[in-house]
């Protein structure tokens, strides 16, 4: 799996980084398209992998389609904040990929679709990076969803459920854990995340600490 922290990121006290995690069938997807529309100037991380594309996916839009080669010539580069092996293929996100976010105009965070690994890792690059956790209402429930892919067998079905179930395991590397049981409550629930991470002291304090000074000019 990935490869150890060798240095930390600091963030910008404006910039929120947020991590959104899920098992498949918690709906993240449809939560993600949302908090698009909502949410313009967060951008989402485009990870690079090493699997081949779709025949809807387009290179630089949905991943970074490189080879095995050149990812691991990024990893002895240290030049991923995280990184993991799943299935089989590489997927990472680039430390450049964030600073191009942070040199864009208007742009005042990025989000992460990752698994846990990659949580884990992020976490330990940027300490002030805000994790959520999207959870299904029951386990009937997210065998439901799955099974609701008419296009996967159920042997198929079955894994997804095995690999689902080890991964809420990990529910506490997560600051926020949403329930997704009804997506328009879910919806809010993530929306309030981001509007009360941007309001964190460790934010705001730059701020105040500048009025302060101001004040103490103008006395």
């Amino acid at each position: 799996m990935g490869a150890s922290s060798r240095r930390t990121m600091a963030t910008a006290d404006d910039f929120l980084l947020l991590i959104l995690c899920s098992p498949s069938g918690a709906g993240k997807t449809t939560l993600t398209r949302m908090l698009e529309a909502k949410f313009p100037e967060l951008v989402f991380s485009v990870s690079h992998t090493t699997r081949a594309p779709r025949s809807t996916e387009q290179g630089g839009r949905d991943y970074h389609f490189v080879d095995r080669a050149a990812f691991e010539g990024l990893v002895e580069q240290d030049a991923f904040m995280e990184w993991a092996e799943v299935h089989g293929n590489l997927y990472g996100t680039s430390r450049a990929e964030i600073d191009r976010a942070r040199a864009t105009p208007g742009c005042r965070g990025m989000i992460f679709d990752i698994d846990y690994q990659g949580a884990r890792q992020i976490r330990a690059r940027a300490p002030d990076v805000a994790a959520v956790f999207i959870l299904p209402p029951s386990l009937d429930e997210l065998l439901r969803r799955l099974r609701g892919r008419a296009s996967e067998p159920e042997e198929v079905v079955q894994r997804r459920f095995r690999v689902a179930e080890g991964e809420i395991e990990h529910y506490g590397l997560f600051d926020y854990l949403v329930v997704n049981d009804d997506l328009a409550r879910a919806f809010e629930e993530l929306s309030g995340v981001i509007l009360a991470e941007r309001a964190q002291r460790r934010r705001r304090a730059p701020l105040a600490e500048s009025l302060l000074r101001r004040g103490a000019i103008a006395r």
